[in-house]
């Protein structure tokens, strides 16, 4: 079956974003319709990166308390999920508009509520169910199977601010959409009373795509945003940045506001540059006359691109999450059997032992705990921490608790350590090989989709 995708804009019909919604849900079905063997791939594929999960790198994980240190540590049951769309940015600049119009909401009593002020500090997650419904946050995260059950260990305040949303919507289908508070500048109304960083990084930390939304006539880079861009850090892949209801202001004013938010943000992310900025009016109400017109529409078209494209590299993001937590597993291992070896050896039938380990932990430094650990095979400078963060841990975690590597080398099977290896050089790869090798049998294009 082929379905033929018309071109995104022609005639007077570009001024309607309702013809940008409509190409880009004919997008999400050409994904699903192009076969029903590649949902069945993907499928397959997730299944067995949870088995590789679970199997060669989540004992590791477990023997030496990895979720303790890695407060936002991924479950096995997360990996099956849809991916998620993380809406982000100052109150006001049109985060939840832009899910209203994508997910079929706008023009009803259902829409999320938006205004001119601060709304609410609830996060809302939408996601698919077979009729409209809300609920909250306690419900969703008790169900493990939605991928949601770790946010739990943020707190009871934090699950009074959680709320789910269910309906029927084809995009919803393919994603879920994480609407996140506004960020305020203002100290009295930031208290939210939950960790709203550690919220948002858990977010951060799981979306396939994250779009920061900017009004262009309220342009300001206050404290709170700072710490929400230091979090964002390490993520540029999966960043976009916004510049909402860019036809309310000029030409030349949007090029100035365009200027100053890219080099505001630039130092924040400490690169060269910051992501990309798409500049549009992200609703289906007609836009206000401007000279821009038609970038707006090409930059809207980009940004649709991308959510497609969240959509249709869902396995193969998971498969590069799973990877680099596997390697942090490993190097977080390395390091508490490098401090137990430390010990070993410094240890004395004369000395006190709590003391001598008080030492080592607090000056990793002077017992050349950094060193050994550089000396691994696969472990760079650059990988490696302050170990300075391992005072906390110890203190939490008794030195008792934990046996050195070795300890988990049993004699018919593969050492922990080793299976993690094995899961980083060859496990993973292979699965990404061989999904790209099954998904290369199908094409889906902008255009077309043939099976």
């Amino acid at each position: 079956m082929t379905l033929k995708v018309q071109p995104l804009f022609h005639g007077v019909l570009a001024t309607s974003l309702k013809v940008v919604r409509y190409v880009f849900l004919l997008l999400i079905l050409c994904f699903h319709v192009s076969s029903s063997t590649e949902d069945n791939v993907t499928i397959t594929a997730l299944k067995d990166l949870q088995d590789i999960y679970e199997n060669l790198i989540k004992p590791l994980e477990n023997a030496y308390a990895f979720g303790e240190i890695h407060k936002d540590v991924m479950l096995a049951n997360e990996i099956p999920a849809k991916p998620l769309i993380l809406m982000v940015g100052p109150w006001s600049t049109g985060k939840s508009t832009l899910i209203n119009y994508l997910v079929g909401l706008e023009d009803t009593v259902e829409r999320l509520h938006t205004g001119a002020e601060p709304t609410t500090s609830d996060f809302f997650v939408l996601k698919y169910g077979p009729k409209y419904r809300k609920f909250k946050g306690m419900e969703l995260v008790s169900d493990e199977k939605q991928g949601f059950a770790s946010l739990e260990k943020l707190g009871l305040n934090f699950l009074e601010r959680l709320q789910g949303i269910e309906m029927q919507s084809p995009l919803l289908e393919s994603v879920s959409f994480v609407d996140t508070p506004g960020i305020i500048e203002n100290k009295k109304q930031q208290e939210r009373g939950y960790p709203f960083n550690e919220v948002l990084q858990w977010f951060i930390q799981r979306a396939s795509l994250i779009l920061l939304v900017f009004d262009p006539t309220k342009l300001e880079v206050g404290s709170e945003l700072e710490q929400v861009v230091n979090i964002l850090k390490g993520h540029d892949g999966k960043l976009r940045l916004i510049l909402n209801k860019a036809d309310t202001v000029g030409e030349q004013e949007l090029m100035k506001v365009y200027g100053a938010l890219f080099w505001s943000l630039a130092p924040l992310m400490h690169s060269v540059e910051p992501p990309r900025i798409y500049m549009g009016s992200f609703w289906s109400k007609k836009r206000q006359d401007n000279s821009l017109i038609q970038l707006f529409e090409e930059e809207e078209k980009s940004v649709l691109l991308d959510l497609h494209q969240a959509i249709e590299n869902q396995v193969e993001n998971k498969i590069s999450y799973i990877r680099r937590h596997a390697f942090l597993v490993r190097l977080h291992a390395l390091i508490v059997d490098t401090f137990l070896s430390v010990f070993e050896e410094r240890k004395s039938w004369f000395g006190d032992s709590d003391d001598i380990w008080f030492n080592i932990v607090h000056n990793p430094g002077m017992y050349g705990v950094v060193q050994r650990v550089l000396q691994k095979e696969g472990i760079s400078k650059h990988d490696l921490k302050d170990v300075g963060m391992y005072v906390e841990f110890f203190q939490d975690n008794l030195r008792t608790f934990f046996r050195p590597l070795s300890h988990y080398c049993p004699i018919f099977d593969e050492c922990l350590l080793e299976k993690v290896s094995s899961a980083i050089s060859d496990e993973l790869p292979r699965l990404l090989t061989k999904l790209k090798t099954e998904k290369s049998s199908q094409s889906c294009s902008k255009d077309s989709c043939d099976p």
